[in-house]
């Protein structure tokens, strides 16, 4: 798979489920252009490997999402998700795209092109989805005060510099989860980078510089 040409797509899919990769790897293959996929397996595994960067990312959420960041492999992300619910998860988590797991193979594929090409895809169904996370933002936004004591606790190891790996190392949790925590004190805080995170949490007093 990895000597195909260059110009097919390439695929990263991620799914805890051995038999859900597989059913939607045979779906794809099915596809008049033919995707590569070049690395398949549980997040954790992917991150933990990484190598070349995917054109696109396709996350099977599973039948129950937990709170968690989108895979972290260096492209934008197609999620599969079972309800509602989960999508307004998968979407806060960073995907760019939600279609529902029971997808036509020929939606998935178009979709899955469309999100390669940094655009934002949402089946009819989870249109609402997309608004939700904005519809409460004037009243229920989270801010600097609702950091809780372990996003604190990143918040002063991003203040040093550390990575995300670095953070999980020195407060014994996985990388996974420690990126999972970056994410929201950056939400919380209102920023999009981490040196952002940090010249505002200084600003206000949080972290000492």
């Amino acid at each position: 798979m990895l000597d195909a040409p260059s110009s097919s797509p390439r695929l990263a899919l991620v799914s805890e489920d051995p038999l859900a990769r597989g059913a939607l790897a045979r779906a794809l293959s099915e596809q008049a252009e033919a995707w590569t996929v070049v690395a398949a397996g549980t997040q954790v595994e992917l991150e933990a490997t990484r190598g070349e960067p995917p054109d696109v990312v396709l996350w099977d959420t599973g039948l129950r999402l937990e709170e968690g960041a989108a895979p972290d492999l260096g492209a934008p992300v197609l999620a599969l998700v079972a309800d509602e619910a989960a999508g307004e998860l998968a979407l806060g988590a960073g995907a760019r795209g939600l279609l529902f797991r029971d997808v036509a193979p020929g939606m998935l594929g178009a979709a899955l092109h469309a999100v390669a090409r940094g655009l934002t895809v949402f089946e009819p169904g989870l249109a609402q989805v997309r608004a939700a996370p904005r519809s409460t933002a004037p009243t229920g936004a989270p801010g600097p005060d609702t950091l809780t004591p372990r996003e604190r606790e990143v918040l002063g190891l991003l203040a040093e510099g550390l990575s995300n790996k670095a953070i999980a190392d020195r407060l014994d949790i996985s990388e996974h989860t420690a990126k999972f925590h970056v994410n929201a004190v950056l939400a919380k805080l209102g920023v999009q980078r981490r040196t952002e995170a940090v010249v505002r949490a200084a600003r206000m007093g949080l972290v000492t510089l």
